[in-house]
């Protein structure tokens, strides 16, 4: 898949192993890299139906975004970057479909 970043900040730390150690510390960070290395290998997000990371679509105010599990109770938080965005006949996001990603947050969003 596509992988953007929603700020310039967000992308130089998630870009830099050393700086993602320092905020984050080892374990969370290899999680982050590996995360992030799985989403570019990646044809679309349905892959990760059935991978590690429980990837789930979120709710409310973040309606349209999805998370992959971090180190408790952290996650990586992303939306489909695909114009326009790919729905089912149902109204849902349809997985299969999303080939573009932007990374907006890591973090506890609860």
């Amino acid at each position: 898949m596509e992988v953007t970043f929603s700020t310039g900040k967000l992308q130089k730390l998630c870009n830099s192993a050393s700086k993602l150690r320092g905020d984050y510390g080892p374990r969370m960070a290899k999680l982050i890299q590996t995360r992030l290395s799985d989403l570019v290998a990646a044809n679309h997000l349905g892959e990760f139906r059935n991978l590690p990371g429980r990837c789930h679509q979120l709710t409310a105010d973040l309606r349209w975004h999805c998370a992959l599990d971090l180190v408790h109770p952290d996650r990586l938080v992303f939306r489909s970057a695909n114009d326009p965005l790919p729905l089912n006949d149902s109204g849902t996001l349809n997985w299969d479909k999303v080939t573009k990603i932007e990374i907006v947050a890591i973090g506890d969003y609860h």
